[in-house]
């Protein structure tokens, strides 16, 4: 019954062959799909079969059934949410892991699996300057979770526990006694959190951005950490985002963390996506104020060509983690353990189970090299400036951001709901919104593995031509693109 050693040689080399095929193909398809609910669902059986049918439905199945109710995340013209980039040795990697089924629980139950992706985070270390307190041969150190979202929890999880001394481990939260700080602006995983922390969501704080620069108010924390002291209220968490969601706005993380100092305030900096920017030289400016940083992580899995799923999560002190999480059943002890000389990586997350993740960013990093992944960034930051300078110089438009790979803008005049249905109903591209000080706004998010130039520059014929299309609208000689006028690190 189980699939041989030859047949999954064969069927492997299909697989292999599709995937190759269908990246090599995606320009042709639409970028987003088009099925209705329940289209792809129609298509399958109802029941389960009773007798074995093989792989080769599942292969004919995945063409006719599957690929249609694809959003294709890595066609090159791709433009919505931030990139998921998916690379040849990472997908490889992956096989690798598949192929090894290692559950990374513990040290002993794969060492290796421990200590490559201690040795991987401590190279991100090095490669994105991060605060040496990050490293694992001192009091913190690095994990791999899956999102930026089990991040945040966890960094809340070990928050509560250092701010309260142990007693929301022996006896939970106490309702209001404690209160989160986020700006208006941050991952809706924050309040996620604060729910699945127990605390409610009467205790998230929500902070009033500069309506120009998107950017944390540091004199309403302030404020608003002075009120809840006053009432008898901890301040246990404060999360600032370098590169936003909506527009990869940078709160004012340098002062955050003095005030959070002040106040005896856990700080955890969100660079999902902006982080690994620092991977060249000369953006290291999206790390500024780290230092104050309790815990801090960006996602390889968004821009680093390390496909989905990958975060890295550092803290600069993990007694509050393992206080907070560490809990160990006769089952799981061992002679290694015990000894406190290896890392048990269950006590750092929310999960007990966990993959060998840490292959992906071994074979990306070794087959890019440091000079591949920053021409990589650098790349995409350089699209984004010329689509920025076209934007900035087509009068239709009001350009509302630039910042790093992302680029929003809106219609002078109100259309740009309008606007946006109809490039993605195209199927040449797709985008997705946000609103800015309540208006509605278009993210241009560039970061796609093969995005290109050509990409850009056709997405920004469609986008004017579409405007164009629309009528009424003052425009300039179509066809004309300005050069650009801002630089790439702008």
């Amino acid at each position: 019954m189980h699939m041989s050693a030859e047949e999954f040689r064969r069927y492997g080399r299909e697989v292999v062959d599709w995937i190759a095929d269908y990246h090599s193909r995606i320009e042709s398809l639409p970028v987003q799909s088009t099925v209705e609910p329940g289209g792809v669902r129609g298509l399958l059986p109802a029941h389960p079969p009773l007798a074995a049918e093989g792989f080769d439905g599942v292969l004919r199945d995945l063409e006719s059934v599957i690929l249609p109710g694809i959003t294709h995340w890595q066609h090159p013209s791709f433009f919505g949410f931030y990139p998921a980039n998916a690379s040849g040795p990472a997908m490889l990697a992956e096989l690798l892991s598949a192929g090894l089924g290692v559950q990374g629980m513990m040290w002993a139950t794969s060492p290796a699996c421990t200590e490559l992706e201690q040795h991987m985070l401590d190279w991100l270390v090095e490669l994105l300057d991060l605060p040496a307190a990050f490293r694992s041969d001192g009091a913190g150190g690095g994990v791999i979770q899956d999102t930026a979202s089990t991040a945040i929890l966890t960094a809340l999880l070990a928050a509560l526990h250092r701010v309260s001394g142990g007693e929301v481990r022996r006896s939970g939260v106490r309702a209001g006694a404690y209160a989160v700080y986020a700006s208006s602006q941050v991952h809706s995983a924050v309040p996620k959190a604060v729910v699945m922390a127990g605390l409610g969501e009467a205790s998230l704080r929500t902070v009033p951005v500069d309506p120009v620069t998107q950017a944390m108010d540091v004199g309403e924390l302030r404020r608003m950490l002075a009120a809840d002291v006053a009432a008898g209220v901890r301040p246990v968490l404060v999360v600032a985002a370098a590169g936003t969601t909506s527009t990869a706005a940078f709160d004012p993380v340098l002062e955050i963390g003095r005030v959070c100092r002040e106040v005896g305030a856990w700080l955890h900096v969100d660079a999902a996506y902006a982080g690994v920017a620092a991977v060249c030289p000369e953006l290291r400016f999206v790390n500024a104020g780290l230092e104050y940083a309790d815990s801090y992580c960006t996602n390889p899995h968004k821009w680093l060509l390390t496909n989905f799923d990958c975060d890295a999560f550092y803290v600069a002190d993990r007694a509050p983690l393992l206080g907070a999480l560490s809990v160990l059943p006769e089952f799981l002890r061992n002679a290694a353990s015990e000894s406190g000389a290896v890392v048990d990586y269950r006590d750092w997350h929310v999960q007990l189970g966990r993959r060998f993740r840490a292959l992906k960013l071994w074979a990306v990093i070794r087959w890019y090299g440091v000079e591949g992944l920053r021409a990589h960034i650098r790349g995409h930051v350089t699209l984004a400036a010329e689509f920025a300078a076209w934007v900035r110089a087509d009068k239709r438009f009001e350009l509302v951001s630039a910042s790093l790979g992302l680029v929003t803008f809106r219609l002078r005049g109100g259309r740009t709901e309008e606007l946006h249905s109809a490039l993605n109903g195209s199927g040449r591209i797709y985008l997705t919104h946000t609103r800015v000080n309540d208006l509605y706004t278009l993210r241009f998010a560039i970061g796609g593995t093969h995005t290109g130039g050509a990409h850009v520059g056709a997405a920004w014929e469609l986008i004017a031509g579409t405007v164009t299309g629309m009528g009424e609208l003052d425009r300039p000689e179509r066809g004309m693109r300005p050069e650009p006028e801002i630089q790439p690190d702008s």
